[in-house]
């Protein structure tokens, strides 16, 4: 079995979990002000997780991804550091930039593993 046919429906799935949480993203707005900050910190770093033992399964995980990595992972201390000093559920830019970020590495990723780019020795 080719390791992009048993990927595809991952991709699938988190290219799902991406728009719900990019199109309920109003209504999660007000989570925080209600005392559910805790729940962010479990929703994108899931995806995180797993799309980190995957690449390090395949041997996917180059200097693009763990540069990503980094920069995914600053903003969820900022998100977490906004949430817990001042629990102003309005302020998401930090939780949006995580989105952006993840959603970027799982394309690239997605990318790199269903259409390999051949590189020839020199």
């Amino acid at each position: 079995m080719m390791v992009q046919s048993i990927l595809l429906p991952v991709f699938v799935l988190v290219g799902l979990t991406f728009f719900l949480l990019l199109w309920t993203a109003r209504a999660r707005r007000e989570a925080p002000a209600r005392g559910d900050a805790v729940a962010d910190l479990f929703g994108l770093p899931t995806l995180f997780y797993a799309l980190v033992a995957i690449a390090l399964q395949l041997h996917k995980a180059d200097l693009a991804m763990v540069m990503l990595s980094w920069v995914f992972v600053v903003t969820q201390f900022v998100h977490a550091g906004i949430l817990a000093g001042s629990g102003n559920g309005r302020s998401r830019s930090a939780w949006f930039a995580g989105v952006l970020v993840l959603f970027a590495m799982w394309v690239y990723f997605a990318f790199r593993q269903l259409f390999p780019v051949a590189i020839s020795p020199i």
